[in-house]
């Protein structure tokens, strides 16, 4: 195992006990539903929104744990997405990580409620962080970035675009439109939130969004890539659920070399982004350019 692998381990095991601690009990008249909401976060992942949030508030010199909130919030966003993307209205999903997804276990109608209360609970989590640092504006810009990130200018936008052109034909600019916002606007939050609660200037947080950006496409035309390449043992769901869906991908348009290249591309121009900036965090650097070799 590389120095790489073991700090991955290292990290995504401190965020994953973070994310306990916040999640509900399970107890009350809706404990189905909040059964729900805790299976759905806990069936694994790989975290790297956390990780990239987390890591860019280090790389700019955060030491508070102001950071957390946000951290779990992020994924608590994120797992809210896949729940109802799994649903049978969209891409009707029954495994997801290896297991069963939420509508598979709790029915369709829970897990509709379970990735609305995931989603208003990402929102009552990084509420907290103005209790642990009152009266910090950095906060009150996190937060902001949370909400436009995460809605109609941002992933639900995105989700509602992908939606509505499924199975029709669509050109490299929609294609870059969806993916810069169902895929990419959480993790430009995710590295955004991670310099503004860090104390970076504007220009700073600025830079540090383009650098997102171009890690999520790598991401997402990634993520195209090991829907027609991998193995469904591996990634923990169906191989092939683009075709079946009938989604235009960067792969459907440009073929797998290019596609791959292009995996490349814009991972190398996020590490370089963001060596422009004074600062320096190494396993940033290397946690964006595993994106280029996961197979998972």
């Amino acid at each position: 195992m590389t120095n790489f692998d073991d700090q991955m381990k290292k990290r995504v095991t401190e965020i994953k006990s973070v994310i306990q601690d916040y999640l509900p009990q399970e107890e009350g008249y809706q404990r189905t539903l909040l059964e729900a909401v805790d299976y759905s976060m806990l069936v694994g992942g790989k975290k790297l929104r956390p990780l990239l949030m987390q890591q860019t508030y280090v790389m700019f010199g955060g030491t508070s744990e102001v950071i957390w909130p946000f951290v779990v919030a992020i994924e608590m966003i994120h797992t809210q997405s896949l729940v109802h993307d799994d649903l049978p209205a969209l891409d009707n999903d029954e495994y997801r990580r290896g297991k069963k997804t939420t509508h598979a276990v709790y029915g369709e109608a829970m897990a509709i409620l379970a990735g609305d209360a995931l989603l208003n609970l990402a929102y009552e989590t990084a509420a907290k962080a103005f209790t642990i640092e009152p009266g910090n504006p950095d906060v009150e810009r996190a937060f902001e970035i949370l909400a436009h990130k995460t809605g109609i200018y941002g992933m639900i936008g995105g989700q509602s675009v992908d939606v509505e052109y499924v199975g029709k034909p669509l050109t490299e600019e929609q294609i870059y439109f969806i993916y810069s916002l169902k895929t990419g606007a959480l993790i430009e939050a995710s590295m955004m939130i991670g310099a503004v609660l860090a104390g970076a200037s504007k220009e700073e947080v600025e830079k540090t969004e383009q650098a997102a950006r171009c890690v999520g496409m790598a991401f997402q035309i990634q993520d195209d890539i090991l829907d027609v390449t991998g193995k469904e043992e591996e990634l923990g769901k169906p191989v092939n659920s683009d075709q079946r869906n009938r989604k235009t991908t960067w792969v459907t348009i440009h073929g797998l070399e290019k596609a791959q290249e292009d995996v490349a591309k814009y991972s190398k121009e996020a590490v370089r982004l963001l060596k422009e900036l004074p600062y320096e965090n190494d396993f940033l650097d290397e946690l964006i350019l595993h994106l280029i070799h996961r197979s998972v």
